[in-house]
């Protein structure tokens, strides 16, 4: 039986501020991650981070080099940590990567294996750059997948649509998040309700008269 995990990848603080995503956005995505939770499914963070001045970014590539002249994504900096709309919690995996794809320059596909993870949900800023590369290296690793459309972001909204209409659709599953929701909802921690809440206490059965 697959074992999920749902993906929760480069929504930091600069990149949310430099993408545009709005609140509707966060709060599409802070939804699916409840969800997973309420279902006891992982959730794995993964957050670009580079040393101060990164001396091993070649020139030949530009977005991370742009990138290191900007001043973004320094390992340390208010603005490379996770936004705090979606922040982990304890137990939750934090996987920090130094290219691209979640599995470029990290222990991403360790901590797949060490929790017997062979199938995920994918979300992200952008779509065009972390959920596309990290996709990419999935297909070739066999491992099955669900994009949650909505729960992806990218500046360009043609290139989002191509996408997620077209090519990774070719890979595996393209929902909602609030299709994906009623997915797992049947398998829901049986102590937890909806959204991670803790269920209701059943009320008491009322015993036989006393005599």
């Amino acid at each position: 039986m697959a074992k999920s995990a749902l993906l929760v990848m480069d929504v930091q603080r600069d990149i949310v501020d430099i993408t545009g995503a709005d609140s509707g956005y966060l709060s599409r995505l802070n939804r699916a991650i409840e969800g997973a939770r309420a279902a006891d499914i992982p959730v794995i963070y993964v957050a670009i981070a580079l040393p101060s001045g990164d001396p091993e970014v070649s020139p030949r590539n530009r977005v991370i080099t742009n990138a290191v002249r900007a001043g973004w994504f320094t390992e340390g900096e208010a603005g490379t940590a996770i936004h705090p709309a979606v922040a982990p919690r304890p137990g939750d995996a934090v996987v920090t990567k130094r290219r691209g794809s979640a599995f470029s320059g990290s222990d991403f596909d360790l901590v797949l294996r060490a929790r017997d993870i062979d199938s995920l949900v994918v979300t992200g800023i952008a779509t065009s750059g972390v959920v596309l590369s990290t996709l990419c290296h999935a297909v070739d690793l066999d491992l099955g997948l669900t994009v949650l459309v909505d729960a992806c972001h990218d500046t360009e909204t043609e290139l989002h649509q191509a996408l997620t209409e077209t090519l990774f659709p070719r890979w595996g599953d393209v929902i909602t998040v609030e299709d994906w929701l009623k997915a797992v909802a049947p398998h829901l921690s049986p102590s937890r309700g909806r959204a991670g809440r803790p269920a209701p206490p059943a009320a008491a059965c009322p015993g036989p008269p006393l005599p």
